[in-house]
């Protein structure tokens, strides 16, 4: 059996400020996006190129109704061996909440993180992704039986995560998030040792700097 992938938050995108829906929950919509090679094509929401190194396959998307309050589209490239063991990963998210609400999105801002002109807000984790956690209905899980779905699964269940989100517009309806995830493996440690208290626990300032500069490195971003 595959082992249980991903993805470390079971609801990586942020849903605060639940207001009640009103009227008629319309239907997911069709990916409007398309992959070309290695590029990643968005007309709208926002209107960008996205490029991803060689190294990274793509493996196809997924549209669906998010919590009956949004509609998202997900895309994935991976870094995998021949076994479907992924070294690593993005996971591309377009989000946005649907006319029926007055929802928007609410970020604790501590880091950002300039793309191809775009300022996205970064956050990163260490995380063991064994036990999947939170509704079965999220986004994160979604994801996770997508890539089980097409023989993918991570190659430990130890795992760094570097989150990129960009508010599209100024009302913060919509968004675009970028997930980096990398097999945490090749440092020989976990992420109990990278966090408070943990045996690493001094590294994870110089790791997590290094993470996102590798996100930032496999992909390049033109509007």
């Amino acid at each position: 059996m595959l082992t249980i992938l991903l993805l470390i938050l079971s609801c990586v995108s942020c849903k605060p400020i639940l207001l009640e829906p009103v009227g008629q929950k319309p239907a997911a919509l069709q990916a409007t996006r398309s992959v070309n090679g290695q590029i990643l094509t968005s007309n709208n929401l926002p209107a960008a190129k996205i490029q991803f190194d060689p190294a990274f396959k793509y493996i196809g998307s997924q549209t669906f109704v998010l919590y009956d309050v949004a509609n998202a589209e997900q895309h994935f490239f991976v870094d995998a061996d021949a076994d479907g063991r992924i070294k690593r990963l993005y996971w591309i998210q377009f989000e946005g909440y649907l006319p029926n609400n007055t929802h928007s999105y609410d970020y604790k801002v501590t880091k950002t993180a300039n793309i191809g002109g775009l300022e996205f807000i970064a956050d990163a984790a260490a995380r063991n992704i064994k036990t999947p956690q939170g509704r079965p209905d999220s986004d994160g899980n979604r994801a996770r039986e997508f890539l089980s779905s097409k023989g993918y699964r991570m190659a430990s269940d130890e795992a760094l995560w570097q989150r990129l989100v960009y508010m599209v517009d100024k009302e913060k309806r919509n968004e675009l998030m970028i997930i980096y995830l990398e097999d945490l493996g090749p440092l020989g440690l976990t992420a109990a040792d990278l966090s408070a208290g943990g045996k690493a626990a001094a590294r994870w300032e110089s790791i997590s700097k290094e993470l996102l500069e590798r996100a930032q490195k496999g992909m390049t971003i033109s509007q």
